[in-house]
């Protein structure tokens, strides 16, 4: 096993976020909690909506990525669950932990997963639990495993070793700022998560450098987050925000550009996981009892097959895929289901309104469901893709930012447009009459990367830096209620397809591989 000894990083300031030259929209009035000179108090302060726009994505501008000569594809994995994992323990980047029955097993089964993969080159973390993970996973391959120090979990320096109620007893006020505010958390003297940020970003340069152009990475949760966050350019305030659950699989592919510099990164697959994505869990760190699953319609007739009003109906494949969906959600109380108008869209909602209603004659429960739905109108972005060269509806097999070939003037009226149908959605999910609500919303690929957009509050340059595939799901949680920031469980989730699925990785022969 090979190791890497980590280049020493240094900062004049410890605040060494750089800002956009993107006009982002500002959150809300809130109040931050800031670090005083003390680990362990806390300081008040209301920001004005400009300081607000300062803390939101945020890049590391300065320090562009390495240029590439091919494209590459790097795969993310969290390690099993550990022995503190299942205790309730901080971990922080202590190595006193192992993995689990339930950890090794979770491992073999992203083994499986990725059995069939070209993986050139596997990195990972030194820490037991991470090292023992990439090795299940590795399996017989020829290669070295490259142990790399800055991969290992985020420093929590004197959190290390606690359970979470000892924390909480100890250090007070700091520990609710870990909760609330993690990105401006100090402890004996230093920012956990800016310095996690500033080690991603040295992964980074040392992955895009190597010459291998399918690669493993094996590391941890908080790691991996930062890892998805810098790739594409945001800031520490998105810690948390982007899960990664134990053996959860996350896909960044990244295309060299003509003019050469930093290369063109999309987000293909978040925390792809060996469970189902919609089982009952917290998200990070919080119980949810609000969600909204954002799910593809199934692939769809040819241009040539359909009538000229692009208005085309699921082939068989698109049919078996919204079957395979319908059976996902079976054992999930769904509260409505709300689709585009658009004929693909539609009959993926009746065939997910099917199975809910059957419930109980297949078993999932004895309780007859009655499940609402809708079709809203500013769900349907086709009719404005159709409006470009372009084809916008044969969705079977979209390439990474296939979005950003889209003239601006397009782009626009789909975010507009998009933005008016969050809005109705969360007013959906506000439904009082029902506390604890899961909306399942039906659409082309390209409204549900707008949707997830609104959600981390990005703007529309943002759109290709995420892909979803048909027949995929795609999960936003909301542990602090409607009114309050979703979570992105998992982007582009497609294992329940089975044999129809697009894999994680494929067989690198071209740069059209990808």
């Amino acid at each position: 096993m090979i190791s890497i000894t980590p280049a020493l990083v240094l900062f004049r300031n410890p605040c060494f976020l750089l800002s956009t030259t993107t006009q982002n929209p500002s959150y809300p009035s809130f109040t931050i909690r800031s670090s005083s000179s003390s680990s362990s108090s806390l300081q008040e302060i209301e920001k004005s909506p400009e300081e607000q726009r300062e803390l939101r994505s945020e890049l590391y501008a300065s320090a562009p990525f390495p240029p590439i000569k091919a494209a590459k594809r790097v795969v993310l994995v969290r390690h099993g669950q550990s022995t503190w994992n299942e205790e309730g323990r901080i971990q922080g980047s202590s190595d006193f932990s192992v993995l689990t029955k339930k950890g090794e097993a979770q491992a073999d089964t992203s083994r499986q997963m990725l059995f069939d993969d070209s993986f050139d080159i596997c990195f990972s973390s030194p820490l037991i639990r991470s090292k023992r993970t990439a090795e299940i996973i590795w399996g017989s391959r020829e290669a070295e495993i490259i142990t790399d120090s800055d991969l290992r979990e985020i420093d929590l320096y004197s959190f290390q070793g606690l359970l979470k109620h000892e924390g909480k007893a100890k250090f007070g006020p700091a520990f609710r700022q870990w909760q609330v505010d993690a990105a401006n958390f100090n402890i004996d003297g230093h920012y956990p998560v800016r310095e996690l940020w500033a080690r991603a970003r040295s992964c980074w340069n040392k992955i895009l450098v190597h010459e291998s152009r399918s690669v493993l990475v094996v590391a941890h949760n908080a790691v991996n987050q930062a890892l998805v966050a810098t790739a594409i350019g945001l800031g520490t305030e998105y810690f948390r925000i982007l899960l990664q659950s134990n053996c959860g699989v996350s896909v960044l592919d990244f295309t060299p550009l003509l003019e050469g510099g930093s290369p063109f990164i999309c987000l293909n697959r978040l925390n792809q996981t060996p469970n189902s994505p919609i089982a009952p869990g917290s998200s990070g760190g919080r119980k949810t009892s609000n969600r909204i699953i954002l799910v593809c319609h199934g692939s769809t007739q040819s241009n040539t097959e359909a009538s000229t009003s692009g208005d085309l109906p699921m082939n068989m494949l698109g049919i078996i895929q919204s079957q395979k969906t319908a059976e996902l959600l079976l054992d999930l109380k769904v509260s409505s289901i709300i689709s585009s108008p658009k004929k693909a869209c539609f009959e993926t909602a009746m065939a997910i309104s099917r199975v809910q209603e059957a419930a109980e004659c297949l078993g999932a429960d004895c309780v007859p469901r009655y499940v609402e739905m809708k079709q809203i109108k500013y769900l349907d972005v086709e009719s404005i893709l159709q409006q470009s060269n372009r084809d916008a509806t044969e969705v079977s097999a979209l390439p990474p930012g296939w979005l950003n070939k889209y003239e601006d003037s397009i782009t626009s009226v789909v975010w507009n447009q998009s933005e008016k149908a969050w809005q109705s959605l969360l007013s959906e999910l506000s439904d009082e009459s029902e506390p604890a609500k899961t909306v399942v919303v039906v659409g082309h690929p390209a409204i549900h990367i707008a949707l997830m957009g609104h959600c981390l509050n990005l703007t529309k340059e943002w759109m290709g830096s995420f892909h979803v595939d048909a027949g995929s799901i795609s999960v936003i949680d909301f542990p602090d209620g409607p009114t309050e920031r979703g979570v992105i469980r998992c982007i582009n989730y497609t294992a329940h397809l089975g044999r129809w699925s697009i894999p994680i990785t494929r067989s690198i022969v071209d740069d059209e591989a990808f």
